[in-house]
């Protein structure tokens, strides 16, 4: 991906964060799926070092697992939302990152959840990111993926009211799953969902 795109990526983001928030910051109380995998991540990682929260936005998962006593930070692309995530949560500690090249020394975290933090990069990308992922990840360590399912590409140059100017992904699991295993992972569970009402 093109300095140029992650440069609109992080600048749409921040053009968001506010509003990002707003919407955002609470929605794991309407997801039960989601909040019983953050359990199972939380429970798996205890103990064996610090966790990331990758594509952190407002820090609602990283929330979420602290809450859990989870040793977590998160990490986000846009400035904006690193900044939203250290109002909403001034005892966790957020930085600017990319996942593309992190700034995070070699096998240093026990895991990394991830969620819908792909959902911006072309499927060209991903082995770039999966690379990253598994560089700093301890042996063993856990990686919680979530990401749209599908084959589309969505072209957004609005978003609550602000222009944007970024894609949406859409990812077939089979094809990730291919890519993960192509830079090392080994894939433990598949579980697909269905939109949560109305329209998650």
């Amino acid at each position: 991906m093109s300095d140029n795109s992650t440069r609109a990526i992080a600048d749409s983001y921040d053009r968001l964060a506010d509003e990002y928030a707003r919407q955002l910051f609470n929605e794991l109380q309407g997801k039960p799926l989601d909040r019983e995998l953050l359990n199972r991540f939380a429970a798996e990682t205890a103990g064996r070092g610090e966790v990331c929260d990758m594509g952190c936005g407002p820090g609602q998962v990283a929330r979420y697992l602290r809450d859990l006593g989870a040793k977590v930070f998160g990490l986000d692309l846009s400035a904006r939302m690193v900044e939203k995530a250290r109002q909403l949560n001034p005892d966790i500690r957020f930085k600017e990152g990319n996942m593309l090249a992190l700034d995070l020394a070699d096998g240093t975290l026990a895991g990394i959840a991830s969620f819908y933090s792909i959902v911006n990069h072309p499927r060209e990308s991903l082995p770039a990111v999966f690379r990253e992922m598994e560089r700093v990840l301890q042996p063993n360590g856990l990686l919680l993926l979530a990401f749209h399912m599908g084959d589309e590409v969505v072209e957004v140059n609005e978003l609550w009211g602000q222009p944007v100017s970024m894609n949406f992904f859409f990812f077939e699991p089979s094809k990730v799953i291919a890519q993960m295993e192509m830079c090392g992972f080994r894939v433990e569970e598949v579980i697909e969902r269905g939109p949560y009402a109305p329209e998650v």
